[in-house]
């Protein structure tokens, strides 16, 4: 657990542990998401049901007090992970190709209102990608979210790809990549 000198605590947490938090975290989830360009998503149970049991899960949190106001999570790939197979344009094999170690996809990366251009977005991107033993990190922002977009390109990520969600209804996203140990080369 670490503290910022704003009085943010930040702290790691594994599946099990983020699982105690889970009506904190999906409360969190809706607030961020019923904001423009984003559409709400039922689906937040679910997915986080899945993704907490996965090996390798693991989610930073940012709190004020006893106060969640960010988190961020995600989780390496799998050799058969479907994460590439909705690209508009398809990618080299090589760049597409999973195998154990190799990607680490930050799968959300959210802070309320209120507590953002503070440093906590920033803080929990390095918390949860510092020390990954992966080559690289992926994650997918919406072209239309632009402090996201800017943040993402500021901490040194680099869009490679697009992709639709099988339904079709999604919007399309950006697919950003970034070498690992944060900020290598390569990605």
């Amino acid at each position: 657990m670490t503290e910022s000198a704003s009085g943010i605590t930040f702290r790691l947490l594994d599946g099990p542990t983020a699982a105690e938090h889970v009506d904190e975290l999906r409360d969190l989830h809706a607030e961020v998401y019923a904001d423009p360009p984003y559409r709400q998503t039922a689906a937040f149970a679910e997915r986080f049901r899945v993704q907490r049991r996965q090996p390798g899960f693991v989610l930073a949190e940012a709190r004020s007090g006893d106060y969640l106001v960010g988190y961020a999570a995600g989780m390496p790939l799998r050799p058969s992970t479907s994460w590439w197979r909705e690209l508009t344009t398809p990618l080299p094999e090589d760049d597409t190709a999973e195998h154990p170690g190799r990607t680490f996809a930050l799968t959300e990366l959210l802070v309320r209102a209120a507590w953002r251009r503070q440093g906590i977005g920033r803080g929990l991107h390095d918390l949860i990608l510092a020390g990954r033993l992966e080559e690289r990190a992926t994650a997918v922002v919406l072209p239309s979210a632009s402090p996201a977009q800017h943040a993402f390109q500021a901490w040194g990520w680099r869009k490679i790809a697009r992709r639709r969600e099988p339904d079709n209804a999604s919007p399309v996203s950006d697919v950003l990549v970034l070498g690992l140990p944060i900020g290598r080369a390569r990605w």
